[in-house]
């Protein structure tokens, strides 16, 4: 999996026009406070002259600057600060040089002074500038740089759950194809064939259904339902009347989004446990509402249930059961995984069992809908249809920062 580009702060998307932003907006400004300084204190306007020399030789003493800290600032850092200093000292000797040699010419036959006496005169200035430059300088890659980092961390942590709820999603093909394969081949078994045969028409079209949406996707509650009617479609195929459905959702609820094949496996795991375990069968039952911020989902069965089992335990039992060896251990562990890649500590799974018989699982998510600048019509979500037999209730690092100068 390709590591997504870094896409820095707007400002530095072009590092080499950023550079030259900063320079020419840095040193003008320099320029402007001691020329307004020069005349406020009454100094002639061709002091503004000898400013504007002093400010190009400092402009383009930063400019070879910058190419030596640009071989400096990946260095250990003994190296980049101890030559550092020597540079930025020898920098501003040039630059007090050259400013002591301009005001000598400019100064000359006003007041007498030594080259001396100017160069220790002058020399605070380029020794601020150049310093303050230099700290500028190094701050403002430091900062792209950790930036960088920490925009790559967060796509590498982001793609690692894309990857792991794209196997969390995975896992669940086999498990249904097993269980559903095993189905169809007790039919050829019992020479039904032509049960056998509509099965696997049924099973077609739920695959191409299903394998539309990518791994670790998100579609809407709506989309959801419609995969699971495919689903109990192959499934009534075998059970016929022992399996009955009932759906109870508000139509705000139609809208939010969760992952992908998050509810086929509770589906499956009351189909199995349930419907399977009795002679009259089960009723399944499918209910979603938005309480406050959050869509609540509830799928109950009226199966025999599991008396006076933990949590954890139920969970267990229910994917390990020893007397059933069909069981790939999947279902429920997969769910609580997905939802904890999916939303973190932001949602509630969790499953009862009443000792008069019933099992339940009740997740509560963060109600997300979808964006409407979505450029995909056909994602909007899918009016939910009641069929015949269900009835609905209508209750949603790069180079440093003037590497190009």
């Amino acid at each position: 999996m390709a590591v997504l580009p870094f896409r820095p702060t707007p400002f530095f998307a072009n590092k080499n026009r950023a550079f030259w932003n900063l320079q020419l907006a840095g040193w003008g400004g320099a320029f402007l406070l001691r020329a307004m300084s020069a005349l406020a204190n009454g100094q002639s306007w061709d002091l503004l002259a000898v400013i504007l020399v002093t400010t190009i030789t400092g402009f383009s003493i930063s400019l070879i600057l910058s190419v030596i800290y640009r071989q400096l600032i990946n260095r250990r850092a003994l190296v980049t600060w101890g030559v550092t200093g020597l540079v930025l000292f020898g920098a501003v000797i040039v630059h007090a040089s050259i400013d002591a040699w301009v005001q000598g010419i400019y100064y000359a036959g006003i007041r007498e002074t030594t080259f001396a006496q100017r160069f220790i005169g002058l020399s605070y200035i380029p020794l601020t500038l150049l310093g303050g430059w230099s700290a500028l300088y190094y701050a403002t890659n430091y900062f792209l740089t950790i930036e960088e980092q920490a925009d790559r961390l967060e796509r590498l942590e982001a793609q690692a759950t894309s990857a792991q709820l794209a196997m969390l999603r995975y896992q669940l093909n086999p498990h249904f194809l097993f269980n559903t394969l095993n189905s169809i081949s007790t039919l050829v078994l019992l020479k039904q064939t032509e049960p056998a045969n509509a099965m696997l028409t049924r099973l077609s079209s739920f695959l191409r259904h299903t394998l539309v949406t990518q791994p670790g996707s998100q579609v809407t509650l709506a989309q959801e339902i419609e995969t699971l009617k495919l689903y109990l479609g192959i499934e009534r195929m075998r059970f016929e009347e022992r399996l009955r459905t009932r759906f109870e959702v508000e139509d705000a609820a139609c809208d939010a989004r969760l992952p992908s094949m998050l509810l086929q496996p509770l589906v499956e795991n009351a189909i199995k446990y349930a419907v399977s375990a009795q002679e009259e069968g089960a009723e399944i039952a499918l209910t979603a509402r938005v309480v406050g911020e959050r869509v609540r989902i509830t799928v109950e069965d009226s199966g025999p249930g599991v008396d006076g089992a933990t949590d954890r335990d139920l969970l267990t039992s229910l994917e390990n059961r020893p007397d059933e060896p069909i069981s790939t251990g999947v279902g429920l562990a997969n769910i609580r995984n997905r939802l904890m890649q999916a939303y973190g500590e932001n949602h509630h799974f969790e499953t009862r069992s009443e000792p008069g018989g019933g099992f339940s699982v009740l997740i509560e998510i963060p109600f997300e809908i979808e964006r409407a600048e979505s450029p995909e019509p056909s994602a909007q979500p899918a009016q939910l249809k009641p069929p015949a037999p269900e009835p609905v209730v209508p209750l949603q690092a790069g180079r440093p920062i003037g590497s190009n100068a």
